[in-house]
């Protein structure tokens, strides 16, 4: 059913609660894993217009995504990374399509009440505006 799943990643604690679900699931499909975290810090969002050099945070967050994707297959699960960079719903879905993903997968951390209003959330602008089916589970609290 499913070839490529799309698993976006926070590099926060909230992923502890979506790779068990997408490494079983990959597992049952045989599908391969692309893990995808959208760097959206002010110099990912003007890497290429400005031609910077790689932050900080673009640096920890590839070594965030290459260490989870060694966990993973060690675990027999096959992986890919991308770190995309400037706006995280845009990315994602952008990322999803170029790469022909089946699925989308993501964790969600309930209402943020205002902040949502103002801003809306991420998974809200995947899911109006994806045509690729959308694994949403819910972060645990720890």
């Amino acid at each position: 059913m499913y070839r490529k799943i799309l698993v976006a990643l926070e590099n926060s604690r909230a992923d502890e609660s979506l790779l068990p679900h997408v490494e079983e699931l990959a597992r049952l499909t045989r599908a391969q894993l692309l893990l995808v975290h959208v760097a959206d810090g002010w110099v990912a969002r003007n890497y290429d217009q400005l031609q910077l050099r790689e932050s900080q945070e673009m640096r920890d967050d590839r070594r965030y995504l290459e260490t989870t994707a060694q966990r993973l297959r060690a675990a027999g699960v096959d992986v890919t990374v991308q770190l995309a960079l400037g706006d995280p719903p845009r990315e994602i879905l952008r990322v999803a399509e170029a790469e022909n993903c089946d699925l989308i997968t993501m964790t969600t951390h309930g209402h943020r009440l205002i902040g949502d209003f103002l801003f809306g959330s991420t998974i809200d602008k995947v899911r109006h505006q994806s045509a690729i089916p959308l694994l949403v589970v819910r972060a645990e609290e720890k």
